[in-house]
């Protein structure tokens, strides 16, 4: 099948990479003429722009963007429809917000162009792992583009079957779904964001008990100088809490078990905001994942004036011994 890319980074390059991997055609465009040029040399057809990829493209047209959510996005939505025609998909498969999807549908309907929604997880592996796929849009564009899902999908691979999935059907076994209508493919991403950062938050917190255990202010007797890789590595085998993020994460404590090269400033993608103001919308109880996401906001700064606050009234109601504030150098 043949697809126009949008945006060459980490992610759209080697999607890009695995489609022309799986036999399809792919036009490629970027700010970037060397990143064009690099995927050229690979067997993808180069474009000098938007409106030049889109000639090299057979109609009924598909392009995928795969550019940072917000104002590149929207603009490249909208200069894409100058050049498309009835019967034409625009695809995004970065991390838009599901309401910008939904307006975009709308206002691409009069055109008679199609606009779906991918949420698309993988990240710089999926090139061999594949790509795991929440899709939403008018169900003859999604069903039109199954051959270039099927491919970026991971697909069944050595992951037992789910008890009873046999009778269910559909793709999810495959590695992608078709949630619904234009912005459900983002909203689930969304949701699968915020969820990703609780998980985090977890494993962060956990490992933070273990390498504080040979704490002095502990007993003698209480105290364990606990090995952080060994225990990673050892509940990815067999344990309840394994996962792909306990595979990283015991890929980084064995690189690096003081994890020195990391100042711990934390930053948030956007998703995880949307989702606790889903929540708020929907009035769900979402405890974890607002702290996880509150943790992130903490990680960038030194002490916040709210924290300086409780150590005064702790001060001034107990005469309690608090920590002062470094001199700052003259």
């Amino acid at each position: 099948m043949q697809l126009g890319m949008v945006g060459l980074g980490r992610m759209g390059a080697n999607m890009t990479r695995r489609l022309l991997r799986g036999g399809h055609q792919v036009v490629v465009s970027d700010l970037s003429p060397q990143a064009v040029k690099d995927l050229a040399s690979e067997g993808a057809v180069g474009s000098s722009s938007l409106q030049d990829l889109v000639s090299k493209l057979n109609a009924p047209r598909a392009v995928w963007i795969m550019i940072p959510a917000g104002a590149p996005t929207e603009k490249t939505v909208q200069s894409l429809a100058e050049y498309l025609q009835t019967g034409d998909t625009i695809i995004d498969g970065g991390n838009s917000y599901f309401k910008d999807d939904v307006r975009r549908s709308k206002n691409l309907q009069p055109k008679g162009i199609h606009y779906v929604d991918v949420g698309t997880s993988g990240g710089i592996w999926g090139i061999e792992r594949g790509y795991c796929m929440m899709i939403g849009g008018p169900k003859e564009a999604v069903q039109r583009l199954d051959p270039i899902f099927q491919t970026l999908a991971p697909g069944i691979g050595d992951i037992p079957r789910t008890p009873g999935r046999e009778k269910l059907g559909g793709t999810a076994e495959q590695g992608y779904i078709h949630c619904g209508p234009s912005g459900s493919g983002h909203f689930v991403k969304m949701v699968h964001n915020g969820i990703e950062y609780g998980m985090m938050q977890a494993y962060a917190e956990g490992f933070d008990i273990f390498k504080n255990a040979n704490s002095k202010e502990l007993p003698e007797d209480f105290r364990y100088d606990l090995t952080l890789p060994d225990i990673a590595e050892v509940w990815r085998r067999g344990s309840v809490v394994s996962s792909w993020l306990l595979d990283l994460t015991a890929m980084a404590l064995t690189e690096n078990p003081a994890l020195s090269d990391y100042s711990g400033f934390v930053q948030d993608s956007g998703e995880g905001r949307w989702t606790i103001q889903a929540a708020i919308d929907e009035a769900v109880p979402v405890d974890v994942l607002s702290a996880a996401l509150f943790v992130r906001f903490r990680s960038r700064q030194e002490h916040t004036f709210a924290e300086k606050m409780l150590s005064a009234m702790r001060q001034k109601f107990g005469g309690h011994v608090e920590p002062k504030a470094a001199k700052q150098p003259a």
